[in-house]
């Protein structure tokens, strides 16, 4: 079987890495707005510049403890948003992690400050739930390597990639929450009231940053709370894509209980980008029932197949 090679014409074999007559290599996509076989490393067609559709555009995670959605939005050419989810073995039980990060757009390489951060976070919060350290002291030292692995990102001669930082923990009767910069934690209660559990590391007013992860951001003291819900609700970790248009506790908890975890994310999400998408959106929400995980479910009945 053969066809022809998309840049020259010049017919060329299934199978073949490169066209011998042009030296283009086959089987990469064109653009998705011209067709041209033109796409650069870093996203671009080289032939229209179009920015191409990238798998982080819209992102959906969904475990049995968790979930969590993010969208570029849109206003964006990209998503500069991250989030990890994961369920940690304890000997108290399975507790449900989750980490947001939001990168800071006028830093270079935000969208690879925001995954990093939230990739080494969750995964040390697992490391360190899982030998028998309490929430609080996991929490900082996720935050600590999180900041390390963003100050080594930094190249010499450019300005650092900088995030945003907000996890939690949550599991047996407790919440705990950790964070840097105005990525917030809410908690959504079910008949028990709900709440911000975050205060933003950022100028009244203005937005402007106070703390965040990077090698521009000097010492990082993240700051942590537990929190004991007195009835079932949700955990709900959003970046300011969601909260600039839904600040109040009681505007989420409308959408996000009585839902499935996808369900209520991918709703906030939804409202969002109604209200005008102007930045990433990331919203994860973790189903709390005090006491052991299953209570939550009464909370959180499963979508009708």
């Amino acid at each position: 079987m053969s066809g022809a090679c998309p840049a020259c014409g010049t017919l060329v074999l299934v199978g073949e890495a490169f066209c011998e007559q042009c030296g283009h290599a086959l089987g990469v996509a064109g653009c998705t707005a011209c067709g041209a076989p033109a796409v650069g490393a870093d996203g671009y067609c080289e032939n229209c510049g179009m920015l191409q559709p990238s798998e982080r555009d819209h992102v959906e995670i969904e475990l049995e403890v968790a979930a969590g959605v993010s969208d570029r939005g849109l206003r964006h050419s990209r998503n500069e948003d991250a989030m990890a989810l994961t369920a940690a073995g304890t000997a108290a039980g399975t507790m449900a992690v989750g980490v947001v990060c939001d990168g800071v757009s006028t830093s270079p390489r935000p969208e690879e400050a925001s995954q990093t951060a939230a990739d080494t976070a969750v995964a040390a919060l697992a490391k360190q739930l899982g030998e028998g350290t309490d929430p609080e002291t996991a929490t900082r030292e996720a935050v600590r390597l999180a900041a390390e692995a963003v100050v080594a990102l930094a190249e010499q001669g450019e300005d650092a990639p900088a995030c945003t930082y907000v996890s939690a923990v949550a599991g047996g009767r407790q919440v705990t929450v950790g964070w840097v910069g105005d990525s917030r934690a809410y908690w959504l209660g079910s008949g028990s009231g709900s709440e911000v559990l975050t205060g933003d590391d950022a100028t009244p007013g203005t937005h402007m940053l106070t703390a965040w992860l990077g090698a521009d951001a000097g010492e990082v003291v993240p700051h942590v709370r537990t929190f004991t819900p007195d009835g079932p609700g949700v955990v709900l970790l959003c970046s300011d894509g969601l909260w600039n248009y839904y600040p109040e506790p009681s505007a989420l908890a409308a959408v996000a209980l009585n839902a499935t975890p996808r369900a209520a994310a991918q709703r906030l999400v939804r409202l969002a980008l109604e209200a005008g998408g102007h930045d990433n959106i990331t919203v994860v929400v973790i189903p709390f029932g005090p006491g052991d995980q299953a209570e939550a479910t009464v909370v959180f009945p499963k979508e009708q197949q």
